[in-house]
């Protein structure tokens, strides 16, 4: 719930909330949860080259740091819709955009995941952070699937190579 006045609800509701016989119980089943989504995140993103990421011990949300001098930005990933692949080529050719907040901007053009850039939270780490909030185990899988693959992509989209002296791009696909 989120207001921008008066909190009368929540100081009325929260209470009733603490003591509820059930609460306990849902508390520990919201933490058993993390910790299993966590270790699903992490078992799933560890296996991916190029980043750096933990287990939460107790957030919930998972921070991954891309490895320093592993974003470029020829870097991309393929997007079906061309009017979403314009608009988010258009938001990457800002002056200034930050190397972790284009893969964001890719990542949710191309897969439909939306995750917050590090450099959102004052730090010159290039990454992103996402929740364990999903509720669905399955889709949350599916989801971490998704989200290693479109790492491994973005990473490998743009290679540079020597050829002949001059620098040659291959775009990934």
């Amino acid at each position: 719930m989120v207001e921008v006045c008066s909190t009368t609800l929540p100081q009325k509701a929260i209470p009733q909330i603490l003591v509820h016989p059930e609460y306990e119980s849902f508390l520990d089943g919201r933490r058993r949860r993390y910790q299993r989504y966590s270790e699903i995140a992490y078992n799933t993103l560890r296996k991916v080259d190029g980043i750096i990421t933990n287990r939460t011990n107790g957030a919930f949300y998972v921070t991954v740091v891309l490895e320093k001098d592993r974003l470029n930005p020829q870097q991309s990933l393929r997007i079906a819709n061309k009017d979403v692949q314009k608009l988010v080529e258009e938001l990457c050719a800002a002056p200034g955009m930050e190397p972790d907040k284009r893969f964001v901007y890719y990542l949710i053009g191309a897969a439909g995941l939306c995750v917050v850039p590090l450099s959102s939270f004052n730090t010159n780490l290039q990454g992103f952070r996402f929740t364990l909030l999903e509720q669905n185990e399955l889709n949350f899988r599916k989801t971490m699937e998704t989200l290693a693959a479109s790492i491994e992509e973005y990473l490998e989209s743009a290679h540079t190579t020597e050829a002949h002296g001059k620098r040659a791009f291959k775009l990934g696909g």
